[in-house]
């Protein structure tokens, strides 16, 4: 995975497709490292037309930690919070937002579908909000408004988010914690097997481990406040995904999210909690393309061809071997090519390897040749 720099920090990130799509910026939330994004999801948004991006946020996983100025902690930190003091924290979710359009800037893409997840969620609104001309549409999943007034995480699941981290050395205990914290938080009408929910964790336990930047990115969702004002200036097309069962989230962060910005579509998943199982890996890559098909319509995936046959129906065969005079003689040789059975797929287009090898000639004169013989071998 290459490491690139952004508003001057060092930011890991993965790339999946064409560079010349519309790209989809996924931000990650609390603590998770950019492969908390389903590969799974990655691919399926590829097939559907899009180039992908993931990343790690900073202070997690690969990208920069923040370990500079003066000393923080925590937990002064949310004592002064809660006395109504102004609280010290390094960085702010909008520096964070700042991290992603610095991403957007480094790769040199002018706008993206910007998808946040939980606190990706919310760093996907503030640059929806603070960078519409940078922002095509708009995925916040199980993520919430800010407003002080809604629910509060479930008592159990708020006591293991507050619990110690283990030591990176008692491997087994970082492991047994980050499977119990999916166990928890995660989908009750889409379990996944401790097996693969280990696997995870080891991946990511062995790719990076630092607990001191989640406490830092905990400071910052704390002291952001109540977005509302800012999710009502959000113009882009969007779509609010959030689980119906979510444990460390409720739902109703989610419909308060979809009703402070205009035309959003809330979408509420039974069985779902505050994970992405990959049996939800459609239904996720269904909100996000949502939301982008809105704002610029629908894409052509990679499993559709260039052109369907009924749109050469009407081409000339004149005008198709007379692109032959560029290959200089081959036409002869590549005249002679059989056209198999499995070339003439219902819906779909093949072209023979011989034709499909004339380096010369355009994908599109290429396709136009191969038809014109193609109906100059039925009319033999």
């Amino acid at each position: 995975m290459p490491l690139i720099e952004a508003n001057g920090l060092d930011i890991e990130y993965e790339s999946f497709g064409p560079e010349g799509r519309e790209t989809i910026l996924l931000i990650m939330g609390l603590g998770a490292q950019l492969t908390q994004w389903p590969i799974e999801l990655c691919d399926e948004l590829v097939t559907r037309g899009y180039r992908v991006v993931r990343f790690d946020n900073r202070d997690v996983g690969l990208s920069s930690r923040i370990e500079r100025d003066r000393a923080f902690a925590f937990s002064d930190a949310f004592f002064s919070l809660a006395s109504g003091k102004p609280a010290f924290v390094p960085y702010s979710l909008d520096d964070m937002a700042a991290d992603a359009v610095g991403l957007l800037d480094a790769l040199g893409v002018e706008k993206a579908h910007i998808v946040g997840a939980s606190m990706g969620g919310m760093i996907a609104q503030l640059v929806a909000a603070e960078y519409p001309e940078r922002t095509l549409s708009l995925t916040s999943i199980m993520s919430s408004s800010g407003n002080p007034l809604l629910p509060h995480p479930r008592p159990r699941v708020l006591s293991l988010m507050m619990s110690p981290a283990p030591h990176a050395r008692d491997t087994e205990a970082v492991i047994a914690r980050g499977v119990k914290t999916y166990e928890t938080i995660g989908s009750p009408g889409f379990p996944t097997d401790e097996e693969t929910l280990r696997e995870w964790v080891t991946r990511d336990a062995t790719r990076a481990y630092y607990p001191a930047g989640v406490m830092r990115q905990m400071a910052a969702v704390l002291t952001n406040g109540d977005r509302r004002p800012k999710l009502r200036r959000i113009v882009a097309p969007t779509v609010v995904l959030h689980g119906a069962d979510d444990p460390l989230v409720p739902c109703a962060a989610g419909e308060d999210t979809a009703a402070n910005i205009e035309g959003a579509e809330l979408r509420l998943v039974e069985g779902m909690g505050h994970d992405m199982p990959l049996a939800l890996v459609d239904t996720i890559a269904d909100a996000i393309v949502a939301a982008a098909q809105r704002a610029t319509g629908v894409k052509r995936g990679e499993d559709e061809k260039l052109l369907p046959l009924q749109a050469f129906a009407a081409l000339s065969v004149a005008g198709a071997e007379q692109k032959t005079s560029e290959v200089h003689g081959r036409a002869d040789t590549e005249a002679s090519v059989p056209i198999a059975d499995t070339d003439l797929v219902p819906g779909g287009l093949a072209l023979p390897g011989a034709v499909a090898d004339l380096p010369r000639l355009s994908v599109f004169a290429r396709v136009k040749l191969w038809f014109a013989r193609m109906v100059a071998r039925l009319r033999g």
